[in-house]
């Protein structure tokens, strides 16, 4: 009798258990259906970015965020009928914080590549971007990349930029910053030889008032890849909701708006 008790105390444990991780497990994955839900239930759209990567998104001198990104996003929420609420982010980090439910989306001039994308989805891209170097104006030694050999280079944490640069042969060094702003300033102080980095921003700082004369952006190009917005994977509804706001703006001609303020050109003619 005892013995047959404790089996039925047993298997009733077992169904509990069960239970309970079936019910987990439908509530993760309704999470991720009615995220597009949640954010009109809301109001607000969460956007997870790193706030120092002009001119897709930084701080002015009065500590107000704006940017490529920025205008981008708000115009996204206004396509929603949300809010739109900006989640600073260290870059390295940023594809964890978007997982573990911090934000909705990363807009932050994310590239599209094959690493991330098995960790998120991405919308189609709605910019063309490509890797470039950097040099201080007065060193003429670094024409193209074969010239870094022997030298210090200064690239993003986390990036792509960390990325192609690993795979040039013979650097000194590879020293990684947090800030695009911390290693273009080492750069002009002589800590480092070059940076490399993404194309919008090179062409930002090259143009800038307070930068010109001072960074040569070389002409090779180390890569080509494309930004897009990050999405938890499985996300579709927000994701689809998203990309048809990005194609209207686009056929609006909102987005040439927004580029030709920030790059001074219409990058979608």
């Amino acid at each position: 009798m005892r013995n047959f008790k404790k089996a039925i105390v047993s298997l009733v444990m077992i169904i509990f258990t069960v239970a309970l991780f079936t019910g987990c497990g439908n509530n993760s994955g309704n999470e991720t259906q009615n995220s597009l839900e949640k954010v009109k239930k809301a109001g607000v759209l969460k956007i997870g970015l790193e706030d120092s990567f002009p001119p897709m998104e930084f701080r002015d001198s009065k500590n107000v965020l704006q940017g490529f990104d920025v205008d981008m996003a708000n115009a996204i929420g206004e396509k929603l009928g949300v809010k739109t609420e900006f989640v600073g982010t260290e870059f390295n980090g940023i594809v964890l914080a978007l997982k573990s439910g911090k934000f909705d989306v990363i807009i932050s001039g994310l590239s599209i590549d094959e690493d991330r994308k098995k960790e998120i989805d991405f919308s189609e891209p709605y910019i063309e971007n490509s890797q470039i170097i950097i040099t201080k104006v007065e060193n003429d030694t670094i024409k193209t990349s074969k010239d870094l050999e022997g030298k210090i280079v200064g690239v993003g944490l986390g990036t792509t930029s960390e990325k192609v640069a690993k795979e040039l042969t013979g650097l000194k060094e590879v020293k990684k910053y947090d800030k695009t702003t911390e290693e273009l300033q080492d750069l002009l102080i002589g800590r480092i030889d070059a940076v490399i980095v993404d194309e919008p921003v090179g062409k930002y700082y090259i143009s800038a008032d307070d930068k010109k004369g001072k960074y040569t952006v070389l002409n090779e190009k180390l890569t080509s890849e494309p930004m897009g917005i990050g999405f938890r994977k499985g996300d579709k509804e927000l994701e689809e909701a998203v990309q048809r706001a990005v194609n209207e703006l686009k056929e609006d001609g909102t987005m040439s708006k927004i580029s030709a303020k920030w790059f001074g050109e219409d990058i979608y003619k």
